[in-house]
C-alpha cells in the first residue's frame, strides 16, 4: 500500500515545492473547463426554457393551417387561404387512428365589453377539447360543452389577463361580456399560462363554440386551422403523415392546399439556434484547454531539466524507468484535475452569476461534469507522456553528473 502511495505523495511534494507555477500551470486548464461548463449551463438552460415554451402550447399537437392562396396578381402564403372546413376536422377525428383530441379553429380579434370596461382581444372559436390539447386547465368554472356547440351556444371562457382588465375585483364566471354586439356568458377562466414562444400573451383571449363564432360573430363557412392531438410523441410523425393522406384524398386538388406541422418540428426549429450556440461556444473554450495542456507540457519539460540529477539519484538506487515514467503522469494529470475541478467550480459560479444578473435559467448537466473531469485527465496524460518518458529514458550516469 504505501509503494503505491509513494508516487502520489513525491508528486505533491514536487508541486508544492513550486506553488505559484503549478497555479499558472493550472490556469489554462481552470479557464478552459470553467469557460465550457459556463457556455454549456447557459445554453442548456436556453434550450430548457425554449423547450418549456413550446410544451405551453400543448402536448403531442399536430396542426393543420390552411393553404395559400392565389389570384390573378395576389398571392399569400399557407393559412390565407379558405381550404379547411368542420367537415375536415370531424373526418381526422373519425379516420386517422392515434387521434384522441380535435379543435377546428377560428381566430380573429375584437373589441369586448364589460364590466364598464373595454378591451381589444383575440377571440377563438374552439371545441370542447381545446384544453385538454393546449393542456391547459380550468381554474374556475368549467369548459363549455359539445352540447353548446351544437346549439351555437352564447357562452365563453376567457384567459387570466381579460380578467385582470375587465374584472379586477370581482368573479366573472356567471357575467356577460360583449363582442360585437353580441353578449356571451362567461362559463369558465382559464389558468394563467403567460408568453409563448413568439412573445404572445396567452391568457390574452376569449374562447368560443367555434360554431358560435362561425355563425354569429365572422360569419363565415371554413376554418383557420385545426389542432389534433396524437395519442403519445411516439405516434405524432404517423398522425401527421395519416392526416395529409387524408386530406389530399378529400381535397382533390391539384397543388396541396393545406400545410401539417407538428409540435416536434415546433421544438427542433426553436431549440436549432441554441443548440448551434452551445456547439459554438464549447469549441471556442476547448481552444482554452488546448492552451491549457501545452502549458502542463512546457512547464513537464522544465521539471524534467531541473530535476535531471534527481532522476539520476533514483535510478541509481533502483528506480525503473517505468517508476520515473509513471511518477511524471501522475504529476501531470494530478496538474489537470485539480485545474479540471476548480474550473468546473468556477464555471457553475459564472453560470449562476449571469442568471442573477440577466434573468436567464441555467442548467449544468450532470453528464458536462463528468466529461469536464474525464478531459482534464486525458490532457495530463496526453500532455504529460512526453516529458515522462523522455525523463524515464534519461541516462542514470549522465543524469548523476548534470548540474
Amino acid at each position: 500500500m504505501m509503494r503505491l502511495l509513494a508516487p502520489f505523495k513525491i508528486a505533491a511534494r514536487a508541486l508544492r515545492r513550486n506553488k505559484m507555477r503549478s497555479l499558472l500551470t493550472m490556469l489554462g486548464i481552470i479557464i478552459g473547463v470553467g469557460s465550457v461548463i459556463a457556455a454549456v449551463s447557459i445554453t442548456t438552460g436556453a434550450t430548457k426554457q425554449v423547450e418549456d415554451k413550446v410544451a405551453s402550447l400543448g402536448q403531442n399537437i399536430v396542426t393543420v393551417f390552411s393553404g395559400n392562396y392565389s389570384s390573378g396578381g395576389m398571392r399569400g402564403g399557407w393559412g390565407s387561404a379558405a381550404t379547411l372546413t368542420v367537415e375536415d376536422s370531424r373526418a381526422i377525428k373519425n379516420e386517422v387512428d392515434n387521434v384522441v383530441a380535435v379543435s377546428p379553429e377560428v381566430r380573429d380579434r375584437a373589441q369586448i365589453l364589460a364590466n364598464g370596461q373595454n378591451w381589444n382581444t383575440q377571440v377563438l372559436g374552439e371545441s370542447p377539447d381545446y384544453p385538454q390539447i393546449r393542456d391547459w386547465d380550468i381554474a374556475n368554472g368549467d369548459m363549455f360543452t359539445e352540447g353548446d356547440v351544437r346549439a351555437l351556444s352564447k357562452v365563453a371562457i376567457i384567459g387570466k389577463t381579460v380578467v385582470d382588465q375587465l374584472y379586477p375585483a370581482d368573479d366573472p364566471v356567471g357575467q356577460t361580456l360583449v363582442v360585437r354586439n353580441i353578449p356571451f356568458k362567461i362559463v369558465g377562466v382559464l389558468e394563467a399560462k403567460g408568453f409563448n414562444l413568439f412573445g404572445q400573451d396567452q391568457d390574452d383571449v376569449v374562447i368560443i363554440p367555434y360554431t358560435s363564432h362561425m355563425r354569429r360573430l365572422s360569419k363565415r363557412n371554413f376554418v383557420n386551422s385545426i389542432m389534433v392531438q396524437a395519442a403519445d410523441k411516439e405516434s405524432i410523425v404517423q398522425v401527421q403523415t395519416d392526416i395529409t393522406t387524408l386530406l389530399r384524398d378529400r381535397h382533390k386538388s391539384a397543388e396541396q392546399d393545406f400545410t401539417v406541422r407538428t409540435q416536434l418540428e415546433v421544438m427542433q426549429m426553436a431549440t436549432q439556434t441554441s443548440r448551434v450556440m452551445s456547439v459554438l461556444l464549447a469549441a471556442i473554450a476547448s481552444v482554452s484547454l488546448l492552451v491549457g495542456g501545452i502549458g502542463i507540457m512546457n512547464i513537464m519539460l522544465v521539471s524534467v531539466t531541473e530535476r535531471t540529477r534527481e532522476i539520476g539519484i533514483r535510478m541509481a538506487v533502483g528506480a525503473r524507468g517505468r517508476d520515473i515514467l509513471i511518477q511524471f503522469l501522475i504529476e501531470a494529470v494530478t496538474l489537470s484535475v485539480a485545474g479540471g475541478l476548480m474550473g468546473i467550480a468556477l464555471g457553475m459560479v459564472a453560470a449562476k452569476v449571469v442568471a442573477a444578473s440577466t434573468g436567464w435559467p441555467t442548467v449544468t448537466p450532470v453528464i458536462w461534469i463528468g466529461i469536464a473531469c474525464f478531459s482534464s485527465a486525458g490532457i495530463g496524460i496526453i500532455s504529460g507522456f512526453y516529458p515522462a518518458w523522455k525523463a524515464s529514458r534519461l541516462d542514470p550516469i549522465e543524469a548523476l553528473r548534470y548540474e
